[in-house]
């Protein structure tokens, strides 16, 4: 394996990353100005650090906007520290002493890699890499032609090396890997010819048939777990997840111990039955509701946002309109105060000027004073009607929440009615069936047996009052963050407004400045 044994293993240092982008900058005036000043490490693109003996990547992340990085021929161990280069398309790590695969797993723009001469016995943890084109892996350890398999992820994949592994010797070689890897182009600086890839289909047909089969379960499969997932999100945002089935209703029993052994009584499976039915149609109810609520919501935001892209677009139409006549105007004054000789015309011109400097001013000022009072009258009925949704939608859900607890409350009188019933036989000894070992207990006497109802009654209200709280918190506080999300940006953009007209006005003014003392002085 390559090392560079003549010099002593070197740290990534400022020093040395100073010196490299100073040295591989532009070496005209403007490269030597730069370099005079200093380069910003975020400017750079462009980065090569080979035959540097380099033990370690470190001190990159100032390079946010780098493209290219060139790490071959040093002496690293580890891949590492690259972990901000997200922006990063091309990157050599050959000839170093890297023994596995690691730390690539935010660039997830890179399309060429090189890890050619490592010591890397094994191809993975490349998954982030969903832009892989060219892949460089030669001369390494790697030893088992299945590995080849996992590459198969990569859709833009079409170059490939892996001369001088172990794998290269297979008699299968490159058969195997043309049928595994169809749409790759090149395979070891060798570009793949049609009639090898048809022989190579054939050839595995069979195991390639049975992979795609595989493949396309696990698509199928994946498809349906992100399905499933952006459902849940919009339930979520709906503020009504989990409520389209008997999960409330399951999840009052996951920690009623007494509960559960209640079931077992004679006659409560039927009552559970009726209860959990009629349970689950309120949960229901609650859930259809909160999906047609939350459209509601999202079409007065919509509305909302429509509203506010056409005042301002109009708003900015005009000021651009108005910036545009005084602009004609302003250029035609200062070539008329340029061609002017008589002092007390260019003083009268320039006069004029400031005149119309400050009227243009005014003129945009007032536009965005107008477009402000108009933002706000539709901000504050924005607010009003979300509000408004938002309150109504908090009072029906605590309607049929309310439902819920009268449903759990019947369910709790004729179970403990059952109960009492059940101990009455006990006592009477007119019981006909035993009761199961784990449920005798809660009938020792009346005060067990209506604390044993009482509990789970009470578990079960209060599984209902926090879900009913979870949602009415959330979606309240959905809400005000909303409406001071929208404050905010509306302060942010009429501040920046402000700040572009005061910057345009001074910069006209800064014109007609220069050329009244240019006047002056000649």
């Amino acid at each position: 394996m390559h090392q560079l044994c003549d010099m002593e293993p070197r740290v990534m240092d400022d020093d040395m990353l100073k010196l490299a982008v100073g040295e591989q900058g532009p070496r005209d005036e403007a490269g030597q100005l730069a370099k005079q000043e200093g380069i910003l490490f975020k400017d750079v693109l462009s980065l090569q650090l080979d035959f540097q003996n380099i033990l370690r990547i470190d001190n990159l992340w100032q390079f946010e906007n780098l493209r290219k990085l060139q790490l071959d021929n040093n002496t690293i161990e580890k891949i590492e520290g690259l972990e901000k280069l997200t922006r990063l398309v091309w990157l050599d790590l050959s000839f170093n002493n890297i023994e596995t695969i690691e730390g690539l797993d935010t660039l997830v723009n890179l399309e060429d890699l090189s890890l050619f001469n490592n010591r890397i016995a094994k191809i993975d943890s490349l998954d982030a890499l969903v832009k892989l084109q060219v892949l460089s892996l030669g001369n390494n350890r790697i030893g088992n032609l299945m590995n080849i398999i996992y590459l198969r992820r990569f859709k833009d994949l079409r170059t490939l090396s892996l001369a001088g592994n172990p794998i290269a010797a297979a008699e299968d070689y490159r058969m195997f890997i043309c049928a595994y890897l169809p749409d790759l182009v090149y395979l070891d600086f060798r570009r793949i010819d049609d009639h090898t890839k048809e022989l190579a289909e054939v050839k595995h047909q069979y195991s390639t048939d049975e992979l795609k089969h595989q493949e396309n379960l696990m698509q199928a499969r994946l498809e349906d777990e992100q399905a499933r997932r952006e459902e849940l999100e919009e339930h979520k945002a709906a503020f009504v997840e989990n409520l389209n089935g008997s999960f409330l209703f399951d999840s009052m029993y996951a920690e009623d111990v007494e509960g559960s052994k209640l079931a077992s009584l004679p006659g409560v499976a039927e009552l559970m039955e009726t209860y959990k039915d009629k349970f689950v149609i309120i949960c229901l109810n609650i859930f259809e509701y909160g999906l047609k609520q939350q459209e509601k919501r999202k079409a007065e935001l919509d509305t909302f946002n429509e509203r506010v892209q056409e005042a301002v677009q109009e708003n900015q139409a005009q000021g651009r309109h108005r910036t545009a006549e005084f602009e004609e105007k302003h250029l035609l004054n200062l070539s008329a105060i340029r061609g002017e000789s008589e002092l007390t015309n260019i003083e009268t011109k320039i006069a004029e000027q400031r005149e119309d400097i400050a009227e243009l001013s005014n003129a945009l000022m007032t536009l965005e004073m107008q477009l402000v009072e108009q933002l706000e009258e539709t901000i504050n009925m924005f607010e009003r009607n979300i509000v408004d949704l938002v309150e109504l939608f908090i009072e029906n859900v605590q309607s049929l929440m309310a439902q819920c607890r009268d449903l759990e409350n019947h369910h709790h009188e004729k179970l403990l009615e059952i109960a009492i019933n059940i101990l009455e036989k006990i006592v009477k000894g007119e019981l006909d069936e035993d009761l199961p070992e784990d449920v005798r207990p809660l009938f020792v006497d009346k005060d067990t047996t209506v604390n044993a109802v009482g509990t789970s009654h009470d578990t079960h209200l209060l599984k209902i009052d926090n879900r009913e709280d979870e949602l009415v918190t959330r979606v309240n506080s959905w809400c005000t963050h909303l409406v001071d999300k929208i404050h905010k940006d509306e302060m942010t953009r009429n501040r920046r407004r402000v700040k572009e007209i005061n910057q345009y006005v001074d910069h006209v003014q800064g014109e007609l400045d220069s050329l009244e003392c240019g006047d002056i002085l000649d």
